[in-house]
This record gives structure tokens, sequence and C-alpha cells, in this order.
């Protein structure tokens, strides 16, 4: 047998080989990151729902959602286990950061050319012209429809 023949499997079979190693390690950090929970410590559920910790079973963790408001969830169904400095910053609502650096996200791109001179004016010229296009093609439509003009 040629071994340039073999070298696709033996390539093959160690790709399989490493997809398989990251995956048991991603299962096994996720498998410490659950047992790691313990009753008052903050959760996110994989959808998205963020509780304190009040139970810790077998295989299922009871959550407080609200004062007094308790809910069973399945160990596999926790996403996250929070520190408690981030569990109370996301709970009060509080949405700076302790390394927030002073960025300003704008909410629409309007801010970002504000004060700039590169802006362009339309001048009376093009806004005439627009208007005229525009009447040019409400009485096409009015055509169109087979509507009577008196």
């Amino acid at each position: 047998m040629d071994i340039a023949f073999l070298f696709p499997f033996i390539l093959l079979i160690g790709v399989m080989f490493l997809m398989t190693r990251s995956a048991k390690n991603r299962q096994r950090q996720a498998m410490e990151m659950r047992n790691s929970m313990e009753p008052g410590t903050g959760v996110r559920t994989i959808g998205g729902l963020y509780a304190e910790v009040k139970e810790v079973r077998e295989d299922s963790v009871l959550l407080e959602i609200a004062p007094g408001v308790h809910t069973l969830f399945a160990k596999n169904a926790i996403g996250a286990v929070l520190d408690a400095e981030e569990y109370e910053r996301i709970i009060s609502g509080d949405d700076s950061y302790p390394d927030d650096d002073d960025t300003v996200v704008p909410d629409d791109a309007s801010a970002l050319t504000e004060g700039e001179g590169d802006r362009v004016e339309l001048d009376k010229t093009d806004a005439e012209d627009r208007d005229r296009a525009e009447s040019r093609d409400d009485r096409d439509d009015d055509g169109e429809n087979g509507s009577a003009r008196s």
C-alpha cells in the first residue's frame, strides 16, 4: 500500500480526535460551572432568565425568580453562574460597567456626522426639481388608474 493513500484517512481521524476532545472539554467546563452553584448564587438560564439559587438538588435547581416566587429548573438549563457583583448589577438595572472608559455609542448615524463641514445641503433648484418630479409621478399615477380630470 502506498502511504499517500492512507494520509487522508489519518488526517480525518486526527481531526475527529481533536473535535471530540474539545467538545468533551467544553462539557467538563459546563459541568464544573453547574456544580459550583450553591444557595445565594446568581445564575442565568439558557433562556436568559436571571435568578438566585435557593436550593441545589441532584439533577435540578430551585431558583427564586422574584421575591417569594420559586421555580424548579434542570441543572442543564443553567447557562452561566454569575459572580455576586455582576448579578447585583444586572438585577438592579445598573447599566454602568466598572471598566467603562466613557465611550459613547451613538443611537443613530446622524450623531456621527455632527460638527463636520462635509455636509451636503440641497440648494433651492435641487428641491424644486424634486418637487416637480414628485408632482409628475402623482399625475402619472392618476392617468394609470383611468381617472378622468375635469
